[in-house]
């Protein structure tokens, strides 16, 4: 079987630090963080009461009452990356639909929705059940492959907080094989009452701005949104005079096997899984010029990857910046992996290396490169995003331009 290379054809993005590729992409060119104060949910319970929320978001500006009757705020989201991310393709011009598929991820998705169901019915009051109907965790997936007429394969894949970058990896499996022509990839997650008060009862949402890698960091900024990628054989996205955006190089993943919330203090899987990506791309670890970390700001976590690069990258490892996009964007949970892929697409395609925000003061723990100190220009044609999640569930994207 030959392998085919898969290009990168199109990218839509919908999350609190940018809606649509322009606001995000000037986000991350910029250093601009989406945190702030939620009003989507009542955080008076809680310790916390900040994330990266979509704001002034308007839904009947996207889609009809008909519609909004039926799609949860993650069916939102993920039809409007989507819509983005195909029409910067234009993929669906030049293939039958049996050619594109879908392969989304997905999280609590539409708890958000079926909270306001719960609540009416403890009240006493009636709430149409249409309510939870998101609650499928193929229901985004289902909502975006109708919509465009996707009618190939159709997946929905759910690690937890891997889940996207996972759906990505295996997007691109379909293309390298020839099983599809195309494949629409990434994810879409929301804010709701039962991920916010999760996160808190774990005590690990930090109560200002996260702030990866830094002394004295506590916890995540929980955050909501969608990315897409449009995936598809280099050879005939050539053939039809596509933009080629980059490129899905090489992935893996794999399982810890240790604890449902916490990592594995060692770092021994997170290593393997770089390493075991790096590999399947076909590439040298000096190859490798920076690091999108999942970089979640939590006292334990920052540390593990850290210790994980060192064993990956050995005595280079100081010449490869470990940066996190999430001070940015927040934890969008089962959309982070889509979210910081396509950060990192976009970081090299421009030539650059976006910057850790909210800089707190230097851990001797974290004795790395975080960029800290603002972005730098960079002419580096690869890149790692990784994703960790709970129960173990570790995935690397190798991304080249």
């Amino acid at each position: 079987m030959t392998i085919k290379r898969v290009a990168i054809t199109g990218i839509g993005v919908f999350c609190g630090a940018g809606k649509g590729i322009k606001a995000f992409n000037q986000a991350l060119q910029e250093g601009v963080s989406g945190i702030g104060t939620i009003d989507l949910i009542d955080t008076t319970p809680f310790t916390t009461s900040i994330g990266a929320q979509v704001k002034a978001y308007d839904p009947s500006c996207y889609f009809s009452p008909h519609e909004l009757r039926r799609l949860s705020r993650a069916d939102q989201f993920g039809l409007i990356a989507a819509d983005e991310a195909l029409q910067d393709s234009g993929v669906r011009d030049h293939y039958a639909p049996w050619d594109l598929g879908v392969s989304m991820g997905a999280g609590a998705a539409g708890m958000f929705q079926s909270e306001f169901w719960l609540k009416a019915r403890l009240e006493g009051g009636q709430a149409s059940p249409a309510l939870l109907r998101g609650l499928l965790p193929d229901r985004t997936t289902t909502e975006i492959a109708q919509r465009f007429k996707l009618c190939g394969y159709q997946g929905s894949i759910t690690t937890a907080c891997s889940s996207s970058a996972t759906a990505i990896g295996w997007g691109a499996d379909l293309i390298a094989t020839g099983r599809q022509k195309a494949v629409l990839a990434g994810g879409s997650d929301t804010l709701s009452v039962l991920t916010y008060a999760g996160f808190n009862s774990l005590k690990v949402v930090d109560v200002n701005p996260c702030s990866p890698f830094s002394l004295g960091r506590n916890g995540i900024s929980l955050g909501e949104g969608a990315a897409c990628l449009v995936l598809e054989n280099e050879e005939t996205a050539q053939r039809r005079g596509a933009k080629i955006h980059g490129y899905v190089l090489g992935y893996a993943l794999a399982g810890e096997a240790f604890h449902m919330t916490a990592p594995e203090p060692t770092g021994t899987t997170a290593a393997r899984v770089m390493a075991a990506a790096i590999k399947t791309a076909g590439i040298a670890p000096e190859e490798v010029g920076w690091v999108n970390a999942h970089g979640t700001g939590t006292p334990l976590n920052d540390v593990v990857e850290s210790n994980a690069m060192k064993t990956v990258f050995g005595e280079r490892v100081s010449q490869v910046p470990l940066v996190s996009t999430k001070a940015m964007t927040g934890h969008c949970l089962g959309a982070a992996g889509a979210i910081e892929a396509l950060a990192t697409l976009l970081s090299l395609e421009q030539g650059f290396i976006p910057q850790t925000l909210n800089f707190r003061g230097r851990d001797p723990e974290c004795d790395l490169d975080y960029c800290h100190g603002g972005r730098r220009d960079s002419d580096c044609r690869i890149a790692l995003s990784n994703s960790f999640a709970f129960g173990g569930n570790i995935t690397t994207l190798v991304l080249g331009k």
